[in-house]
């Protein structure tokens, strides 16, 4: 059963209706008024009438229809027979729809009010940077398939700072994603069929992770330069994110409940809400984690909101701390290079091999689920007792014990 519409961008009445197994709609050149609204439906009665009878001929009622094309008729004799004033106008062609640089802006505006600060800025950064550059003074009803895979080609060639010098699939999937977001829309509201269609994602390499023993990590803490021991101490022994912890106020540290707060990122020097729901959490503050904090206090708790700042108060800059003292420190211990982010995959590890609860340590990460967890370090995973953090405490005190019996037979021998 077929329906009179009403197209929202224009006002103007369309028929919608199946044929041949497809659903099609032609546009009218009419307002939505009672008397044009009995006109196409009497129309819209008279085409299903013929379809029932097995006597519809598409080209009589809709000359010029693109959907002609996609019926399999010949459009030759039928397209340049003008519709009568009760016929319908074929549905729009692609050169009266909007440009992609327009459409494509009035989309993010639509859009954005729905997202974080930071996507906002990816989204504007990628239509900026890549999509209005390429596809801009076109009209998104003449964007084809064809266009978009070269598109994609070129993009692949593009400098980046990947390992191979070129932008990552990562990247473009990303960049991908938002032309088929805004291609899908723009077919949607006029009535075309979008060329986006049978595009899959570039596949991504397996994540491989390079986790610090704890040996290596204590090493790390004992070696780092003092005004950042407490940072790494808690990066290594939480597994916050770098927003997270570069982000983290002291508003958010509990001492009493012996928690930290998880509830904000940091990003481009602000703060805003974390990356998912699932990653607002609590987690808890490990005897070497309290510590480190209630030193930090100390230090910075009276000088700036944010737990780890610069001397002027500010949150850090996680490039600067990354070029000077987090590379330099693991080239002058002989450690191989890698980035900060493995503090947290080491974090994970850690949890893991120490007995812990899969499902306690997904919660500890900022994971929904244990899928990703096992995904990335299934092979760190013995077995699945506890849940509730004792065993990597255990695990912490026991390497403490066992550096401070070292110290003690060292002064022995000493003396």
């Amino acid at each position: 059963m077929g329906k009179v519409r009403q197209r929202k961008e224009t006002g103007k009445l369309y028929l919608d209706f199946f044929y041949q197994g497809l659903r099609l709609r032609e546009q009218t050149a009419l307002k939505d008024t009672p008397a044009n609204r009995k006109k196409v439906e009497q129309l819209l009665a008279r085409v299903e009438a013929k379809i029932l009878l097995g006597d519809f001929d598409y080209a009589e009622f809709f000359p010029g229809s693109k959907n002609l094309r996609k019926l399999g008729l010949d459009t030759a004799a039928s397209s340049h027979q003008p519709p009568s004033e009760t016929q319908l106008e074929s549905s729009q062609t692609p050169a009266d729809t909007p440009s992609f640089n327009d459409f494509a802006s009035q989309w993010f505006e639509e859009n954005k009010i729905q997202w974080r600060a930071s996507h906002v800025r990816n989204v504007n950064s990628i239509l900026d940077s890549s999509l209005i550059p390429a596809f801009g003074k076109k009209p998104v009803g003449e964007i084809t398939k064809a266009h978009i895979m070269a598109f994609r080609a070129k993009l692949a060639k593009r400098k980046g700072r990947s390992a191979t010098g070129v932008v990552s699939p990562k990247t473009i999937n990303s960049h991908m994603t938002i032309l088929r977001m805004v291609l899908d829309e723009a077919a949607e509201r006029f009535d075309f069929e979008t060329p986006y269609k049978n595009i899959k994602p570039l596949k991504l390499q397996k994540t491989h992770i390079e986790p610090f023993s704890l040996q290596e990590v204590q090493r790390i803490i004992d070696n780092v330069r003092p005004d950042y021991r407490n940072y790494y101490t808690v990066r290594f022994f939480t597994g916050m994110r770098t927003g997270e912890i570069d982000g983290l106020k002291w508003k958010n540290v509990d001492f009493a409940k012996r928690e930290i707060l998880v509830r904000e990122t940091l990003i481009n020097g602000e703060t805003e809400y974390t990356k998912t729901d699932g990653s607002q959490r609590e987690i808890p503050m490990f005897s070497q984690v309290y510590d480190a904090l209630k030193t930090q206090y100390a230090a910075t708790g009276q000088q700036s909101e944010y737990v780890f700042c610069n001397q002027l108060g500010q949150p850090l800059d996680h490039n600067n701390v990354t070029k000077r003292v987090w590379y330099p420190l693991l080239k002058a211990l002989g450690l191989n290079k890698r980035r900060p982010y493995q503090t947290r995959h080491t974090a994970a590890t850690l949890f893991l091999a120490s007995g812990e609860n899969p499902e306690w340590v997904a919660r500890m990460l900022g994971h929904s689920s244990t899928e990703m967890l096992f995904k990335v370090y299934s092979r760190y995973v013995p077995n699945a007792t506890r849940m509730d953090g004792s065993a990597f405490e255990r695990l912490l005190g026991n390497t403490s014990s066992a550096t401070t019996s070292t110290k003690k037979e060292h002064s022995h021998e000493t003396a």
